[in-house]
């Protein structure tokens, strides 16, 4: 079997302004970046076409370490809708150096389903994360400035909650200490790092509208609380004209193309296990001004992913699915099936049964949003005809859709079934409105239990003296109405990444809340979820390399 990048370099890539056409968009509208990337300026969204557009929804049930293949779904779907005749586009995020070099490698699909050129998307692409990342960092170093500069002030900044942030898994980072070595090396404080997609630039960006709500949501962020107790904004540094100009490329969505030349839209990258996980709000609007069809994805399973994507990102954008794809695997359904990891590729029925719990909880969550939902089977050379005869029956019981994504191995031509099936369901217009998991009025802690036990499953909310403190002060500042972003583990639907399975009746933890105020949500951190990830013992950096002239490793 050929490597993702090899299948990648036999691939004759279109010009993009070829790839822009197709949508209806000309030449000198592009900025282009080299002949097969491009930004569209976010202008040129027409809310008024957006309207006529199908949004699809694809997340999974809780992914194995390996993950569960929803980017390939994503594009193999979109790719076989355009098979088929239906001006389609996907709609990604960016892939972020911290797992492309650490645990899983290159992030734009796999095998025939991969977004090109995968070597610039992976590594770089146009500069959005460094943009996000520069922003980030320049706010703190003014921050450092203005301290230092009214250190005699009566009414200084006691509190700092700003961090730096950085694209790469760095443990020894998340705690460290700042301003060593005399008073001209500024004021000894201790802080730390975040991974740039938990960065709230990169959520800002990814739920702004438009430059004028970009400028108006940095300025709203919040860095700290001085002496007295007053909240200290970036707009009273008086730097939101500064930063919003140092993004003022990154918030325009990239244009690039899939393996079959049709177009894809990639921008932002929020993780879904600490951030809301979605991309920008801006690149699903321009790429539904466009199409028939836009295909979007949600990081990890529905718990996380696809729940910040409605209770977050629809609330706020006032976009709505016509349909939510659920991605499965064998794999994933045995492992929490209690099938040990490494047995999960060997036929199993009983573990595979058992799973359909895990399954079956993401089935019932995603139509509590009123939300009709397809069950789509990942499939790989090992999955056996029984196995997948076993999941479509259940399906039929459970009476949500059914088809077999093979786009991996046969591109569109593999994803023809899904295709069909998605058109089937959103033929006609019966989706409901989105039925949110709790109320914009609702306390900050009754939305958290609400998200808890309605879509994990816990008994009970535990929150911490510290998440506690922090309520009075995010009620103060006007912050009770905002949605809620939790971060959890991604592993199991409680805070514990090893209870897999469909757990019920557990206690969830929330050790701590951080008010994301530009971004206009609520991050409550749960468990022992850390907002920067360390590197694995056998990094996936060390696979990664260059020989002339070509890279090889990323996959």
């Amino acid at each position: 079997m050929k490597t993702d990048i090899e299948i990648a370099h036999e691939v004759e890539l279109e010009k993009i302004a070829k790839v822009a056409d197709k949508l209806g968009i000309k030449k000198n509208q592009i900025i282009s970046y080299g002949p097969y990337m491009a930004k569209i300026p976010c202008e040129m969204i027409t809310p008024k076409k957006t309207r006529k557009s199908k949004l699809i929804l694809v997340t999974a049930i809780t992914p194995t370490r390996a993950g569960i293949g929803k980017t390939t779904v994503s594009i193999g779907l979109s790719l076989g809708l355009n098979k088929i005749g239906r001006l389609t586009s996907v709609a990604l995020r960016e892939p972020s150096l911290g797992p492309v070099f650490g645990m899983k490698g290159g992030a734009a699909g796999g095998g025939y389903a991969q977004v090109l050129p995968m070597e610039n998307i992976n590594l770089h692409f146009t500069g959005d994360f460094h943009a996000i990342t520069s922003a980030n960092n320049t706010i703190a170093a003014l921050l450092d400035n203005y301290i230092y500069q009214h250190r005699d002030q009566a009414d200084g900044i006691k509190q700092v909650l700003w961090k730096r942030v950085l694209d790469v898994n760095d443990r020894s980072l998340r705690q460290i200490i700042t301003g060593l070595g005399g008073l001209t090396n500024g004021i000894p404080a201790e802080t730390g790092f975040d991974i740039t997609p938990a960065s709230e630039i990169m959520a800002i960006l990814c739920l702004a509208e438009n430059q004028d709500d970009l400028k108006r949501r940095i300025e709203k962020i919040l860095l700290g609380y001085t002496y007295s107790g007053k909240p200290f904004t970036v707009k009273d540094l008086g730097i939101a004209g500064a930063i919003t100009v140092l993004l003022k490329e990154a918030i325009h969505p990239n244009l690039v193309q899939t393996t079959e030349n049709t177009p894809a839209f990639i921008h932002g990258g929020p993780f879904a296990n600490i951030a809301h996980g979605c991309n920008s709000v801006i690149a699903t609007k321009m790429a539904m001004n466009f199409s028939e069809f836009v295909v979007t994805e949600a990081g990890f399973g529905a718990d996380l992913g696809a729940e910040k994507f409605l209770n977050i990102k629809c609330r706020k954008a006032g976009i709505q699915p016509a349909l939510s794809v659920l991605v499965v695997t064998s794999q994933a359904l045995k492992m929490h099936g209690g099938v040990a990891v490494k047995l999960i590729k060997e036929q199993n029925r009983e573990g595979l049964i058992k799973g359909f719990e895990n399954m079956d909880r993401h089935i019932d969550n995603l139509k509590s949003f009123g939300q009709k939902v397809l069950v789509a089977f990942n499939k790989y050379d090992f999955d056996s005809d029984e196995e997948i005869g076993l999941i479509k029956a259940h399906c039929e019981q459970q009476e949500v859709g059914f088809a077999v994504n093979d786009a991996f191995a046969k591109g569109g031509e593999g994803a023809v079934e899904l295709a069909q099936k998605v058109i089937e369901l959103t033929e006609e217009k019966t989706h409901k409105p989105i039925h949110f998991t709790y109320k914009d009025t609702d306390r900050i802690e009754r939305k958290i239990e609400k998200i808890a036990q309605k879509i994990y499953g816990a008994r009970r909310v535990l929150f911490s003296e510290k998440a506690l403190a922090m309520i009075p002060k995010f009620e103060a500042m006007g912050a009770e109405q905002y949605p809620v972003c939790i971060a959890k583990t991604q592993y199991s639907f409680s805070d514990d990444e090893k209870a897999y399975g469909a757990v019920r009746d557990f206690d969830f933890h929330i050790n701590d809340l951080v008010l994301n105020n530009g971004a206009e949500f609520i991050v409550a951190i749960a468990g022992k979820i850390m907002r920067m990830p360390g590197l694995p013992k056998e990094p996936q950096a060390k696979n990664i390399d260059m020989f002339d002239g070509e890279i090889v490793g990323l996959s």
